[in-house]
């Protein structure tokens, strides 16, 4: 056992040991795996729940890879990124959804997330016309952590530059080296509160009302043809989210760390355009008076001040002086100003009055979800913040132990929700990983796998 499981018995509160947490996410993740060839392409991926969420998505495949690679199957991590470009377009883009398999969506609106000319194609593998996250060059250079394999990198590296280009040709649309999102769904938080006032919907607690606002957002985008030019003319939605941007930062750190590897000149361009984009989330989003880093909205760059989980992000990001992050983790996080419940971190803080703990369609709207604690976790081991990270560990063990592998859970009673099986959870073991060291956690994980 564990000292920090015997930590937790000790107060009264049981949770599972690693072994049995880590024997548990290996299992749930092969459950949902699924690959295959269907014309001309091969596929393989996880679904990141087998009834509600069966295709790729982009960032829960960067989720996988994280997972995988902390389980030791980095072979199997390897096929998940291939898999994520196997589509990729001549101009670089990759959608955030790929259809391999089961080719019809979950929802009929979600139709209105394809472009028009793939609409009539549907009886063949295809990718949205929406973006997500960009989370693929930290996937590929924790590949590399993993085995030092330069071939994968050798492999991606062509792939990954095209899809970064393709991003800051197509949607930093200032040149200031913020991207912006044309639809709530781009997040990969859709229903996030910040997002309200732009939809124009000022309700508080989400209803179908909110549902309709927001589908016209991506039927406007379907019927201009996803003209990315002619939609941020409209200044309909354009976001410029924060964790959209931080995790854009960070990629492109990591993918200058990538070219490093090779040898590649193009190291010191992507690592400008990282510096270029971390002194703009400093400079647009970060609110003095709040210790808070918010989303903007629209040509002027209108600061969308609802407290969501996502105002800590940027304080991982080396750009971000280490007063203004000790500002935003004491104020929010460590005093929990908004933030304060037994089973930490809501995606909302308590007092908005969009904050809703209990399940809904609307997500990411008061629930916690594991990813804010993965996320926060490794920042603040990095700053020192050694029982403060463990706390996050402890509180997602307890969810696990509590309600099972679940999309989120209720902050205040650790009820699990929404969908089942959910692979996210999975991402505990990265956080085992991180707390440990790494000599006992290879040892660790060669044990798991031979018992």
């Amino acid at each position: 056992m564990t000292t920090s499981n015997k930590t937790m018995q000790q107060q009264g509160q049981q949770v599972l040991p690693d072994e049995e947490l880590v024997k548990r996410v290996r299992d749930l993740l092969h459950r949902n795996m699924v690959s295959g060839e269907r014309a001309g392409f091969n596929y393989h991926f996880t679904k990141p729940s087998p009834g509600t969420y069966p295709f790729q998505f982009f960032w829960d495949t960067c989720f996988h890879v994280f997972t995988l690679v902390a389980l030791g199957e980095v072979d199997m991590a390897k096929k998940h990124m291939r898999s994520l470009f196997e589509m990729q377009r001549p101009d670089g883009f990759v959608g955030h959804m790929s259809y391999w398999k089961r080719l019809w969506p979950g929802r009929v609106t979600d139709l209105l997330q394809l472009r028009p000319e793939d609409v009539v194609k549907l009886y063949k593998p295809h990718m949205s016309a929406l973006v997500q996250p960009p989370l693929a060059a930290q996937a590929v250079l924790r590949v590399y952590q993993a085995d030092k394999d330069t071939a994968i990198v050798k492999e991606m590296m062509p792939r990954l530059k095209k899809y970064y280009r393709w991003l800051a040709e197509n949607r930093d649309f200032e040149g200031e080296g913020l991207l912006s999102i044309i639809s709530p769904f781009e997040s990969g938080m859709d229903w996030k509160a910040s997002y309200d006032p732009v939809v124009g919907y000022d309700k508080g607690k989400a209803g179908p009302l909110l549902f309709w606002k927001v589908i016209q957002v991506d039927a406007f985008n379907f019927f201009k043809n996803y003209n990315l030019p002619e939609i941020y003319r409209s200044n309909k939605f354009i976001v410029k989210d924060v964790a959209f941007n931080t995790i854009y930062a960070q990629n492109l750190n990591a993918l200058a760390k990538l070219c490093a590897i090779l040898g590649d000149e193009d190291e010191t361009h992507f690592q400008e355009q990282a510096s270029i984009t971390g002194q703009a989330i400093l400079r647009h989003m970060y609110d003095e008076e709040d210790a808070a880093f918010y989303d903007l909205h629209g040509h002027h760059y209108k600061k969308l001040k609802i407290r969501t989980g996502t105002i800590f992000f940027p304080v991982v990001l080396r750009s971000v002086p280490r007063e203004v992050c000790q500002r935003v983790l004491e104020r929010h996080l460590l005093h929990k100003d908004g933030f304060h419940v037994p089973f930490p971190v809501p995606s909302l803080a308590v007092d908005e009055a969009a904050f809703n703990p209990d399940e809904s369609l609307y997500l990411w709207r008061g629930p916690t979800w594991v990813v804010f604690n993965w996320f926060l976790q490794e920042l603040l081991l990095d700053r020192g913040f050694t029982a403060e990270a463990d706390n996050l560990l402890q509180s997602i063990k307890q969810l696990i132990t509590k309600s099972g592998f679940r999309e989120y859970y209720n902050p205040f009673t650790g009820a699990g929700h929404g969908a089942e099986d959910f692979t996210w959870s999975g991402l505990v073991v990265d956080m085992i990983k991180r707390q440990r060291e790494p000599e006992a956690y290879l040892l660790f994980i060669l044990l798991s796998m031979a018992s």
